[in-house]
Formats: structure tokens, C-alpha cells, sequence
């Protein structure tokens, strides 16, 4: 079983994939700098929530 992301990560990262489509990728290391440059989010462990959560909705569409 895996763990139940937030509704904050959830909408957070739909919204981040939604705003920028191509900039994000299938790995969590380049989502991770990405959102770096994209969104202001200060806490380490929410960016990596919301990158994991991207990496799974990229891989997701593909």
C-alpha cells in the first residue's frame, strides 16, 4: 500500500503540470529542480511530495 497524498499536494501539482505541460519529466531528481524554478515553495518536504506526486503523473499519461 502507498501512502495518501494531501489535497494540497495533489492541487498543487495538477496545477503546476497544468500551467507548465512540457517542463516537467519522468524523473523525480529534474521535477525536483523544476519546481525549484517554477514555484515558491520554501518547505523541502512538501516540494519533494509534489515532485513525487509529478513524477507519477507524467509517467501516468504517458
Amino acid at each position: 500500500m502507498g501512502r495518501i497524498k494531501t489535497q494540497l499536494t495533489k492541487r498543487t501539482a495538477i496545477k503546476l503540470v497544468k500551467d507548465n505541460p512540457n517542463t516537467f519529466k519522468s524523473t523525480f531528481e529534474e521535477n525536483k529542480a523544476v519546481i525549484g524554478d517554477v514555484a515558491d515553495i520554501r518547505s523541502v518536504k512538501l516540494r519533494n511530495t509534489i515532485a513525487g506526486y509529478i513524477t507519477r503523473l507524467v509517467k501516468s499519461k504517458r
